[in-house]
């Protein structure tokens, strides 16, 4: 019979939205195992959004004997972001952590990530970004993703380069207040930065696909960021410019 010890309340969450990456998976999360042991009690929720290899049974193997490992499936592909949102949604942290179920984000970075955040007493830090430094990737990739946040920096002003890497942390009650929309997840700092929340930014290291391969071609990268792109500049020109008074107080 199957061990299903109740896992401690954990103080951070990592999410891994993940489709068709059952090869990465069984290394990715005993890395995060050994990133995060003495760093803070933590939970592992891995999505995964409609696969067809043997993702499922390959984590139901891995969560016999880790009470802290959950699974949320989906029954249909329906894209990183709403994996991601499902997670954030399960999780029991106020903290979460999310990187890319394909094993090209080090866990190794995410005490660097998760640290600003457990240190913050202002309560204004919102999220922790990722950049990508010595990016191993294809040149038509590297090449096509210079292009597409050079534009996003310009048109959003959101302040980082790479907002498309996997790597990053962020309070949850702050994340769910976000518009929710498929693709929002490359456009978290723009999106918290919207919402009047603190931002930083911290570089990591990045590796080759050790196993599979990517779900995304260029061309489909760019013809959604396009639409979306404008979509979030609409979003932040409607923007509240004022925030909401917490209490009922009376005018003086």
């Amino acid at each position: 019979m199957e061990s299903r010890v109740a896992a401690p309340i954990p103080q951070l969450s990592v999410i891994i939205p993940a489709r068709n990456e059952a090869l990465n998976l069984p290394l990715l999360v005993a890395e995060i195992e050994t990133a995060l042991d003495a760093v803070t009690p933590f939970e592992i929720i891995v999505v995964d959004d409609g696969s067809s290899d043997d993702s499922v049974s390959v984590l139901d193997g891995l969560r016999r004997d880790r009470p802290y490992l959950q699974l949320v499936r989906h029954d249909r592909s329906g894209g990183q972001s709403a994996a991601i949102h499902s997670g954030v949604r399960r999780a029991r942290a106020s903290i979460i952590c999310m990187l890319d179920g394909d094993g090209q984000n080090p866990p190794a970075e995410l005490p660097k990530l998760v640290a600003p955040l457990l240190r913050d007493t202002t309560g204004r830090l919102g999220l922790v970004a990722g950049q990508r430094v010595g990016r191993q990737d294809t040149w038509s990739k590297k090449v096509a993703s210079r292009f597409a946040n050079g534009l996003r920096s310009a048109l959003l002003q959101d302040g980082t380069r790479d907002t498309g890497c996997g790597l990053k942390a962020f309070r949850r009650d702050a994340f769910l207040d976000l518009p929710y929309f498929n693709h929002m997840h490359r456009f978290l700092p723009a999106l918290f930065k919207r919402d009047g929340w603190q931002i930083e930014l911290v570089d990591v290291s990045h590796r080759p696909r050790q196993a599979g391969r990517s779900n995304y071609s260029n061309l489909q990268r760019a013809l959604v960021g396009a639409i979306d792109l404008f979509g979030v500049m609409w979003l932040i020109r409607r923007s509240k410019k004022a925030q909401p008074v917490a209490g009922d107080q009376e005018d003086t």
